[in-house]
């Protein structure tokens, strides 16, 4: 895949695509690339008069109309009911969804909670993420997907490296530090994709049949998004803006190029349970190339109680 660019995409004519956090950064150049391919591109965004600004932008910068389409709808992660209305919208007006971005999350900020009551990071990357992947499993299974087969595509983060589980203050009650629980929100997106795509084997192995969907996880590499700047104005700290802006224009790659692992994932990975990041320097920049993330979040053991905890947390179960 050396220097695969999204020229090598497939066309997406009759595909749909859901992409949370679609009307900015990664998301919205992810938009931008399905659309362009001919796929209708859900925007399922926390705001939708942001969403439907990106989406007359996208329409205007491919000259009036982009050659899909772009449907723009409202889904707050950090409210379970919020996706579970978005969720049960979809399956009321489309037949399948061929591809779900799980991309929307927030990096590094005080702590805050949910409207359910979960601490923020955890609430919205992982567990806002869990329950809408497993409401829409129904539409992802009746999909033909891309290649054959439906994608459910995870964006963590080299942050997930610096993450650990611990199943006794998983919401940080007792203790707090904003980059841990960032780190353990992005190592919990990886546990969740590769437990999802064993339970989807598993499921095929005892006998039932192949439900089609495959789980892939990828990270940008260091992209230039106002997701660093919106952690620095959470803070509150002109210095932390001031490095951050010049962090991002000496070491992130654009955010175009910082897509390029969640659109390989999302129609060019054939493989369950892959990892795709950035081939260049120390992975956090270049062409996407299949990797390896860190050991824990391989750990079976973490990642079967994990599950189970979202499970519980969300009360959405999976058909696996």
């Amino acid at each position: 895949m050396s220097g695969w660019t999204t020229e090598a995409m497939p066309r997406l004519d009759g595909n749909t695509v859901v992409v949370t956090g679609a009307n900015s950064g990664l998301g919205y150049e992810g938009t931008r690339a399905f659309a362009a391919q001919g796929a209708t591109v859900v925007m399922a965004c926390r705001s939708v008069e942001r969403a439907e600004a990106a989406a007359d932008e996208l329409r205007a910068e491919a000259g009036g109309e982009v050659d899909g389409d772009l449907d723009v709808r409202e889904c707050d992660l950090a409210s379970l009911d919020s996706v579970a209305e978005f969720a049960e919208g979809l399956r009321a007006e489309y037949d399948a969804v061929d591809v779900l971005c799980n991309n929307a999350g927030v990096m590094a900020i005080p702590r805050s909670e949910t409207d359910d009551g979960f601490e923020t990071q955890f609430g919205v990357n992982h567990l806002g993420h869990f329950a809408l992947a497993g409401r829409l499993f129904p539409l992802l299974t009746d999909a033909e997907g891309v290649g054959g087969d439906a994608r459910v595509v995870t964006q963590s983060s080299g942050a997930h490296e610096s993450g650990e589980i611990d199943f006794s203050d998983l919401n940080w009650e007792e203790s707090y530090g904003k980059w841990k629980a960032y780190g353990r929100s992005k190592l919990a997106n990886l546990l969740f994709a590769y437990e999802l795509q064993r339970r989807i084997d598993a499921a095929t192995r005892e006998g039932d049949a192949d439900p089609g969907v495959r789980s892939v996880a990828c990270h940008p590499g260091y992209a230039d998004t106002n997701l660093q700047l919106r952690t620095a104005a959470e803070s509150g700290s002109r210095l932390m803006t001031v490095g951050m802006r010049l962090a991002n224009a000496v070491l992130g790659q654009d955010a175009a190029t910082g897509a390029l692992p969640m659109l390989y994932a999302a129609t060019a990975v054939d493989v369950g349970g892959a990892y795709v990041e950035p081939g260049g320097l120390m992975n956090m920049r270049g062409a996407p190339t299949l990797g390896r993330s860190n050991d824990a979040s391989y750990d079976r053991e973490d990642a079967r109680r994990l599950w189970e905890y979202s499970t519980e947390a969300t009360g959405v179960e999976y058909p696996l």
